[in-house]
């Protein structure tokens, strides 16, 4: 999927289970209108106060099956046993429409999605310490004792996943981690070809191309 011409731009974030990432970007896009989240399939369970087409579109199996057989992802992963993609569509839709679109993502979809596009802006959100992450998991009282485990134990593979990314934040103060996120989505959106593409004809009045910039 191209998106080098597209004004908007395409952000990915990822982190181990209970580093508050769904909390960050929750603040973030209440902050920003102009990013739209991408909304993820799942055959997982809806957790209480979960809406579908909310946080997921909730699926069967099955569907989830067909709808991969048919091409319609841009990535798909299986996580703690549950399938999770992002729609192909649904993603470039957005983009050609000048929104910013945020995905929140495992490290496997993000390694997906960086073979499709290159321009993806990766972001990953880490815990102050282990014990911090599974303090988290024990307080927001969402997963038995057993899903607990298993996501503490997954949390080592998935941290070493994070050089991958282009920015890292440690979400050890709230507050400084969403002034920090803001930030990134700020300085990306004033990258050239960002610019570029949504100033086009001052760019062209300015005499400013990407060929100029290389001579």
């Amino acid at each position: 999927m191209n998106t080098a011409n597209h004004p908007a731009n395409f952000f990915i974030v990822a982190a181990p289970s209970g580093a508050g990432k769904s909390t960050l970007v929750n603040a973030l896009l209440a902050a920003d209108p102009g990013i739209a989240l991408s909304v993820s399939l799942t055959t997982r369970e809806p957790r209480p106060g979960e809406v579908d087409g909310r946080e997921y579109h909730f699926v069967s199996p099955e569907e989830f099956r067909e709808r991969r057989s048919r091409g319609e992802f841009l990535e798909n992963a299986e996580v703690h046993g549950n399938y999770y993609a992002t729609s192909r569509l649904a993603i470039a839709e957005q983009l050609a429409r000048g929104v910013d679109v945020l995905l929140e993502i495992d490290w496997q979809g993000a390694q997906q999605i960086r073979s499709q596009v290159s321009n993806a802006v990766g972001i990953f959100i880490l815990p102050p310490s282990i014990r911090a992450l599974e303090d988290r998991l024990r307080k927001r009282g969402q997963d038995s004792p057993r899903v607990i485990e298993r996501r503490l134990l997954a949390a080592h593979s998935e941290i070493a996943h994070a050089p991958e990314f282009e920015y890292v934040i440690i979400n050890q103060d709230f507050p400084v981690a969403l002034e920090q996120l803001t930030a990134i989505v700020r300085a990306t959106r004033l990258r050239f070809a960002s610019q570029a593409a949504r100033h086009a004809e001052l760019f062209t009045q300015l005499g400013i191309t990407s060929s100029r910039l290389r001579d």
